[in-house]
């Protein structure tokens, strides 16, 4: 379906999927509320304020991490029913892509600002989420020649960089390996791989094999393989999301055990797992996946809770990381029954 030129999106798209009785606005998906809709286009237009002249996402203070943030602000952009030609936003997107790209490095594929984000692999994941999510939406066929290579050499890096017991660590060197990190790879290769890039089925195989090797008896997933079994409630919770977003559905010991861990653990207005915002952005993909009458309990605690976290000026401080972190994980959280980019579909 086209995204009309100018607008977010379609009416009778979000028609489409307001379905449930009681629904006060045929024009929303179910769940989401006029305050919510309010919400979400306060925080974009907060993002949009937000995005540097050249095209960069950067959060405040010491470390602006340009490549981790362009990525995560511009999933949120996307997330809205922009493209890099269609839409209210297609112009932070498309400044955005064409940011990441310029900072692609075509020696080793990596997509980083080194300068600025000191470990590289966390903003490359992101990046490289971003620019596979928007490959199949680019309409410039040079622009599409230039995505094609960048996310071919930027798959390439991950394969290389992949530990030898199948995660990834801070930096494409460090022959190392933590759960935050190989989700974020993992998530990255799934997008790549549905835009039609080539991607080692071995590589998703030996990452999945490493995550299930780090559940605990609990459920739960620990930091790294090789650390205590102690769980880890935000890392769980991303690694149920990037199972589903890889098609992993079959396991369902496995899953279903990480996922009552979760349950017992993760609360919308308690924040007992050190990362609130980093948790419910991955709890958010996976309770939505699931759907039924979970998914819609929860998204309608967590969609109040983020309204009453929201600062004036329409931007969220998430983690004590800062507004440009908290406002594009909360967009993108808020923006899941939009069902527009293709990694968070069901």
């Amino acid at each position: 379906m086209a995204i009309a030129a100018g607008g977010c999106l379609p009416v009778s798209l979000f028609a489409q999927q307001s379905r449930r009785p009681g629904s006060q606005d045929p024009a929303l998906p179910a769940g989401l509320t006029k305050k919510g809709r309010a919400a979400i286009e306060r925080g974009l237009e907060w993002l949009s304020r937000a995005q540097g002249d050249d095209g960069a996402f950067r959060e405040r203070g010491g470390l602006t991490y340009p490549a981790a943030m362009t990525g995560l602000a511009g999933m949120a952009l996307v997330a809205s029913g922009s493209t890099p030609t269609r839409g209210r936003y297609w112009r932070e997107v498309r400044r955005g892509v064409d940011f990441l790209l310029r900072a692609a490095d075509p020696r080793t594929g990596l997509v980083s600002v080194p300068s600025e984000e000191p470990h590289t692999m966390y903003g490359h994941g992101f990046a490289t989420l971003f620019l596979g999510s928007v490959r199949g939406m680019e309409e410039d066929r040079q622009t599409q020649e230039k995505l094609q290579l960048a996310l071919r050499r930027a798959v390439a890096l991950i394969s290389a960089a992949q530990s030898p017991a199948g995660g990834w660590y801070y930096d494409p060197d460090s022959n190392s390996d933590e759960g935050s990190v190989t989700v974020t790879q993992v998530q990255a290769l799934r997008a790549c791989r549905m835009a039609g890039v080539l991607v080692d089925r071995a590589t998703i195989d030996r990452a999945v094999d490493y995550v299930r090797r780090c559940q605990n008896a609990d459920g739960s997933i620990r930091y790294s393989l090789s650390s205590a079994p102690t769980g880890r409630p935000a890392i769980t919770a991303a690694a149920i999301a990037v199972l589903y977003s890889s098609g992993v559905y079959d396991d369902h010991e496995f899953v279903q055990r990480a996922y009552d861990y979760c349950k017992r653990t993760i609360r919308v207005r308690v924040d007992n797992t050190q990362h609130h915002y980093y948790s419910h952005y991955y709890w958010s993909q996976v309770m939505y996946h699931r759907g039924g009458k979970e998914w819609a309990d929860y998204y309608a605690q967590l969609q109040e809770w983020l309204l009453d976290q929201q600062s004036a000026d329409g931007s969220w401080i998430g983690d004590g990381v800062g507004p440009l972190y908290g406002t594009s994980v909360a967009l993108t959280a808020l923006q899941l029954p939009y069902a527009l980019v293709p990694i968070y579909q069901r």
